[in-house]
């Protein structure tokens, strides 16, 4: 397991406590030095507040000291996914059927590497996309590089 599925592992159960998801995790550094960015939401969706956001990263700076998960200075910030959330886990997209979502790969499928479309399927392994020019592609979710819900 690397360290930031440690992390995620250890700071999820801080979150379920407040009764939230993590919906992602990414650890950057940054001008001013690393930052640990986690994105919360309610199951579901249902929004996160400003002080959900405080709650949530008092209890995961705890945590975080006291199990010494990240062996860097480093900033956390805990926000909501905003409305063109990241989609990185099969359940993230399930979620999302029926909806338009941006999808970046990292191999080429059908001679495009960025397809935009709505999400019309999600099996075992794939995604389908009912694409804007009126095709249809199938992506493996392993070759997804990043996906996100697109909002026009």
């Amino acid at each position: 397991m690397s360290s930031i599925e440690k992390i995620e592992e250890a700071l999820a159960a801080v979150a379920a406590v407040h009764g939230m998801e993590i919906v992602d995790l990414e650890l950057v550094s940054e001008r001013s030095g690393w930052v640990l960015r986690l994105y919360i939401d309610r199951p579901g969706g249902a929004g996160v507040t400003v002080d959900d956001c405080a709650r949530v990263s008092r209890d995961c700076s705890v945590t975080l000291d006291a199990e010494d998960l990240v062996d860097r200075r480093y900033r956390l910030e805990v926000s909501s996914p905003g409305i063109e959330r990241r989609l990185r886990r099969r359940e993230h997209f399930q979620q999302q059927i029926g909806n338009t979502i941006h999808v970046v790969l990292r191999q080429p499928v059908e001679g495009r590497r960025k397809v935009t479309g709505e999400l019309t399927e999600v099996g075992g392994a794939t995604i389908e996309l009912a694409c804007q020019d009126g095709s249809r592609i199938s992506v493996s979710l392993d070759n997804i590089k990043r996906a996100n819900l697109k909002v026009y």
